[in-house]
C-alpha cells in the first residue's frame, strides 16, 4: 500500500475539523495543515507562508496570472492618485504617448503553454485588460530565452514560461529565462507602475513534479504551480509557491484563508496526502529518474527498427524522462489513441483540457510549423507541413511500467499501423 494511501486511511476516520475553528479538534486540524505547509515549503527551498493550497493546477495558474493582473489595477490603475503618481515623471507632452502605450499590464508566454496559462492570457486580452505577446518556441519545442528578452518593454508585468511541457516534454531553459527577468530587474529597475519587482516571473511546474528540481530559488521563479495530479496514488490538490514580497490579489471573496487568497475550508486530507508524497519523491527521485530514462531509451531503441515512417517530437536530450511523443504521418492520432486503448495500452493525443475539441494539438502544429519556418528559411527545402489534426501520440511511463510492457506496446502498434495503413496513405 502506498504511504499516502496510508495517510488517508489514517486521517480519514479521524480528521472533521475545520482547521479555521477554535476548538480543540479545529486547533488540531489547523496544527496538522500548518506542519504539512511546512514539509511542502521545505522540499521547494520557501517559507511556509508562501506556500497556498488551491483545488488543482488550473486554479493555481488562474491565481497566478489572474491575481497579478488584478493586484496591479486595484494598486495603480482604479486608484487616480496612483495613476496621477506613476505619470509625473514624464513631460506633460509625453503623458498621453505613454498611457496609450503603456497603460495596461503586458504578460509574455510561449505558444505551447497549457490551456490553463494560454487560454487564461488569451481571456484577460479578450476582456481589454492586458496586452499579451505569445512568443513561439523552435522546431525542438524548446523556447530561445532571448526571444522572451526582445519582448519584455516597460510595461511587462509577467512572463509564464511552463518548466515541462505536457505533451512533448519538453523542458524549458527556465533557469536562463530567469537570468534574463534579472538582468532586465537590474538594468531598468522600475516600470511604468514603478514598482522594482516587474516583470515577475512564473512557471507551470505540474509535470516537473516527479522529475526536476523544484527549489524555487536556483530556479529564480516568483511564483510557481503544481498538482498532485502527476503523482501516482495521491488525489486531487493544487499548489502555488507566491515569493513573499510579490503581490497578488484573490479570485474569489468568501474567507480568507490561505493569506488570504483563497477563501474555502482546506482540503485538509489531500493536503496531507500531497506533503507525505513529495517527500517520498524527493527521497527517491534519482533512482526513479534513472530508471524511467532506461525505459526510454528501450523504447528509442525499439522505434530505430520500426518499418513505419514516424516523427518523433520535441528535443530528445532537454526532456522529460518519462515521455515519447511521436507522430504518424497520414494516422489521426484520436484515432491510434482508441485503437490501443481497446488493446489495453493507454496513450494521449493532446491536453486532456482540449480532448473534446475537435481540432488538433496546438502543440505539435506548433513545432512542425517552426520546423517548416526553419527549412524554408536555411535550406530551401520544402517541408510539407504536418496536418496538424493528425497530431502526436503521447506515451507516457509510470511506476509499473516495464520493458515487457513496451514490447507488448511495440507489437500492438505495428499491427494498428498496418490495419490502418492500407486507408490513410
Amino acid at each position: 500500500m502506498l504511504k499516502s494511501r496510508k495517510v488517508y486511511l489514517d486521517y480519514a476516520a479521524g480528521v472533521r475539523a475545520n482547521p479555521s475553528s477554535i476548538h480543540v479538534l479545529g486547533l488540531k486540524a489547523k496544527n496538522e495543515l500548518q506542519n504539512a505547509r511546512r514539509e511542502i515549503a521545505n522540499v521547494f527551498g520557501a517559507r511556509p507562508d508562501e506556500i497556498i493550497f488551491t483545488s488543482g493546477g488550473t486554479e493555481s495558474n488562474n491565481l497566478a496570472i489572474s491575481g497579478i493582473i488584478w493586484s496591479i489595477f486595484e494598486k495603480y490603475i482604479f486608484s487616480s492618485n496612483k495613476k496621477l503618481l506613476y505619470f509625473t515623471r514624464y513631460s506633460k507632452q509625453s503623458i498621453l504617448k505613454i498611457a496609450r502605450q503603456f497603460f495596461l499590464p503586458h504578460i509574455i508566454t510561449t505558444n505551447i503553454e497549457h490551456p490553463s496559462v494560454l487560454e487564461t492570457c488569451k481571456m484577460l486580452k479578450r476582456r481589454g485588460l492586458i496586452e499579451l505577446s505569445i512568443v513561439s518556441v523552435e522546431s525542438n519545442g524548446i523556447i530561445d530565452p532571448k526571444k522572451i528578452k526582445k519582448e519584455i518593454k516597460e510595461n511587462t508585468v509577467l512572463i509564464s514560461v511552463m518548466y515541462a511541457n505536457n505533451e512533448i516534454g519538453t523542458v524549458q531553459p527556465i533557469k536562463e529565462i530567469a537570468k534574463e527577468v534579472r538582468y532586465y530587474r537590474k538594468i531598468k529597475p522600475k516600470n511604468i507602475f514603478g514598482e522594482f519587482l516587474f516583470p515577475l516571473f512564473h512557471t507551470d511546474a505540474i509535470q516537473a513534479i516527479n522529475y526536476l528540481d523544484l527549489n524555487v530559488e536556483k530556479l529564480g521563479v516568483d511564483l510557481l504551480s503544481l498538482s498532485s495530479s502527476k503523482i501516482e496514488g495521491v488525489g486531487r490538490i493544487g499548489m502555488l509557491y507566491k515569493k513573499k514580497s510579490v503581490l497578488i490579489a484573490p479570485m474569489f471573496g468568501g474567507g480568507d484563508q490561505e493569506m488570504g487568497l483563497r477563501p474555502g475550508t482546506e482540503n485538509l486530507i489531500e493536503i496531507l496526502k500531497f506533503s507525505k508524497a513529495l517527500k517520498l519523491i524527493e527521497k527517491g527521485k534519482i533512482k526513479e529518474i534513472k530508471r524511467f530514462k532506461n525505459l526510454q531509451n528501450y523504447f528509442l531503441k525499439k522505434l530505430k527498427n520500426f518499418k513505419f515512417d514516424f516523427i518523433i517530437n520535441g528535443d530528445l536530450e532537454n526532456r522529460l524522462p518519462n515521455n515519447i511523443n511521436i507522430t504518424f504521418p497520414n494516422i489521426p492520432s484520436e484515432l491510434l489513441v482508441l485503437e490501443l486503448s481497446a488493446k489495453g495500452i493507454m496513450v494521449s493525443s493532446k491536453s486532456t483540457c482540449k480532448s473534446l475539441h475537435k481540432d488538433g494539438s496546438y502543440v505539435i502544429e506548433a513545432i512542425h510549423f517552426a520546423k517548416a519556418l526553419f527549412l524554408s528559411n536555411n535550406e530551401n527545402n520544402t517541408f510539407t507541413k504536418i496536418n496538424p489534426k493528425i497530431g502526436g501520440v503521447r506515451f507516457s511511463f509510470g511506476k509499473k511500467t516495464s520493458k515487457a510492457d513496451i514490447d507488448y506496446t511495440i507489437k500492438i502498434l505495428s499491427e494498428i499501423l498496418q490495419k490502418l495503413k492500407k486507408w490513410y496513405n
